[in-house]
């Protein structure tokens, strides 16, 4: 079974990660412009920051037979520094049409300031003037409240819900979201968020109509390969498998595949791996044989040692 990590932050990750993820089946990876944990002090970080997006982690990913793609936009955590927040957003527009970039995103809201709702409106309107799709984070705090209001005010900019995946979802959103016509994404984290055994319960309850599961790995406690491990689990609980692979691989694809980036054949007829080559000089090895002329396939026994 292949999957789709729809959500991951990549930059925060090994490249241990990267051949775990591999092994275990992902094949490919949309990564989200987002807070890095501590306050950018200025744009020129941010530029750096989407320029790794489009460059150097997608040619990283690629050295472990994963295909990268990312989504660019301001998370709504530092739209509250508004001098930032407009320097940004001038930038932003040099990448949406960079070789990869699926969506605008993740925007949305954080604690629900007037000034993140200038800069999600901002987003948004870039999204309708680049024909591009969005990637809503829903808040932590209030969600129920701040996931309504996001689709509110896509609605209201004249996104079609079709073209916007609403992530963070829980048991009190998930209604609401599929019944406006939106894209419900989960994240397994785990302790926090949804666990893998409530997202069990999900499909059982709605099925699998425009709902998808990913990670969110990042810097802290997290799991790169939680959509594999709650794969199992579904399968394990009696789930069909139509339902599993929809949740973890084919709706990703059919929401993300509406950008015209992210198509099947990218990793179904893909190029042999060689780490031999360089990216701005720099390589992903540390003085080990590089792998060379390889097609990227699951190694049933690294499998097996992920999911003991």
């Amino acid at each position: 079974m292949r999957f789709i990590d729809p959500h991951i932050h990549m930059a925060a990750r090994t490249t241990d990660d990267y051949e775990r993820m591999a092994a275990a089946g992902i094949v490919a990876v949309v990564e989200p412009a987002f807070w890095l944990g501590q306050p950018r002090t200025n744009v020129g970080a941010y530029i750096d920051y989407l320029s790794s997006l489009v460059g150097w982690e997608r040619f990283r990913a690629s050295q472990f037979g994963i295909r990268h793609y990312c989504t660019i936009g301001l998370n709504s955590k530092e739209a509250n520094n508004e001098a930032l927040a407009e320097a940004v957003l001038d930038v932003l527009p040099r990448y949406l049409s960079k070789e990869g970039v699926v969506a605008v995103g993740e925007i949305g809201y954080d604690d629900q300031t007037p000034i993140e709702d200038k800069y999600y409106r901002a987003q948004l309107a870039l999204a309708k003037e680049f024909e591009m799709l969005v990637q809503v984070h829903t808040p932590h705090r209030d969600k129920k409240a701040g996931t309504s209001r996001s689709m509110d005010v896509a609605i209201e900019m004249g996104v079609a819900p079709s073209r916007v995946v609403i992530d963070h979802n829980n048991e009190e959103t998930v209604r609401e979201v599929l019944d406006r016509g939106f894209w419900a994404a989960f994240t397994i984290y785990p302790n926090t968020k949804m666990g893998n055994e409530r997202m069990v319960e999900i499909v059982k309850q709605y099925g699998s109509e425009r709902i998808f599961i990913d990670s969110s790995a990042d810097w802290g406690v997290s799991d790169p390969l939680a959509v594999p491990k709650t794969a199992r689990l579904m399968l394990e609980r009696g789930i069909k498998e139509a339902d599993v692979v929809a949740t973890c691989y084919g709706n990703a694809l059919k929401a993300f595949g509406q950008s015209g980036q992210m198509k099947e054949s990218d990793w179904l007829s893909p190029d042999p791996i060689d780490q031999r080559t360089l990216f701005e000089g720099n390589s992903v090895l540390r003085g080990q044989t590089p792998r060379i002329g390889e097609t990227p396939a699951i190694d049933a026994r690294i499998e097996a040692t992920v999911f003991k």
